[in-house]
């Protein structure tokens, strides 16, 4: 076999061990063998198997939805603006979605607060593209320089509602700062089909993808019809990303250090470098959430936070060594 399949092979495995645990982490703890026992139909204790089924099935199976959506936006939007510092959030994701779940918390959440961001942050994504295609500047440059000013203006807003109302300040706060706590089968399933659809539009791009990393004029000359390779790769992306904030609250770096990760183990071909970056979102994003939950058990903290301690470092070597490519 190839050196590639050895590592989606490592890395499959990786996930498969680390979804295990995953499922028998909490307060009450569950072994691995008990795990696969329940999950393969086999009699366990009635309690544990209660805690799986109704509780840590979903929310782990959720977990891996929103790292691999995240991962696969962050790897798109890599390859779409040449760009190692893009994430999910580049063309204004976030600050839509905090606006929608802010808006959602003040008026007493007459829109579910996932609902909320999931609409906030396609509505963001929506207007940055109009601007950009048709402004002056060229389309990458402008959904860069738009992005970066929606998010501003929207997260200044948000500040400006928060101020206002000071009573909703903490659960906007722990929305934004990401989390699993209370997910449930049906956050899962509201979520899945976004981030499929997502994925659907996404994958397929991964040949324009490769043509881009050659630049615009290049791809261009290849035969690529640029306007509409960049709106299915933007909508693809942007849709992923929206379903992992309706069900996460905003999660940063896996977006943005699982692609990096990624090719430095496959190479640079976004059809495998999707897939890789998808299985690697899936391993951190679970990890984080197994510290967010055990580390000051009862209290669980915001997963927002270990992603960022565990990103950022690993952020800074790529950066010191001068590894990262788009």
């Amino acid at each position: 076999m190839t050196r590639t399949a050895w590592i989606f092979i490592g890395l499959t495995a990786l996930f498969i061990i680390g979804s295990l645990f995953s499922l028998g982490m909490g307060a009450v703890s569950i072994s691995p063998s008990e795990t696969l026992a329940a999950l393969s139909g086999n009699p366990v204790k009635a309690s544990h198997e209660a805690i799986l089924w109704d509780f840590r099935v979903a929310r782990v199976l959720l977990v891996i939805l929103c790292g691999s959506a995240l991962a696969s936006a962050g790897a798109a939007f890599q390859g779409l603006f040449r760009n190692p510092l893009a994430d999910p959030y580049i063309v204004g994701a976030s600050g839509g979605a905090a606006l929608g779940a802010t808006l959602a918390v003040v008026f007493g959440k007459a829109i579910p607060i996932g609902v909320a961001g999931f609409l906030g942050a396609l509505g963001a994504v929506m207007v940055v593209y109009v601007i950009a295609e048709t402004s002056n500047f060229g389309s990458m440059v402008s959904l860069l320089l738009a992005g970066a000013a929606m998010s501003t203006m929207l997260s200044g807003i948000v500040s400006l509602l928060l101020i206002m109302s000071n009573q909703v300040l903490h659960e906007v706060f722990a929305w934004l700062m990401g989390g699993f706590a209370g997910r449930s089968w049906s956050h899962l399933t509201q979520a899945s089909v976004a981030a499929f659809l997502g994925l659907a539009i996404t994958l397929p791009m991964s040949r324009a993808l490769d043509a881009l990393s050659a630049g615009e004029s290049s791809a261009e000359a290849l035969g690529l019809d640029l306007r509409r390779a960049r709106l299915l790769i933007v909508i693809g992306a942007s849709l992923s990303t929206a379903a992992a904030v309706s069900a996460s609250g905003i999660i940063g770096f896996i977006g943005l250090i699982a692609p990096h990760i990624a090719r430095r183990l496959v190479g640079a071909s976004h059809a495998i470098v999707i897939p890789a970056s998808m299985l690697i979102g899936s391993i951190l994003l679970l990890l984080a959430d197994d510290v967010a939950r055990t580390i000051a058990a009862p209290l669980e903290l915001p997963v927002g936070v270990f992603t960022a301690l565990l990103g950022g470092p690993f952020f800074l070597f790529l950066l010191r060594k001068g590894v990262m490519r788009p």
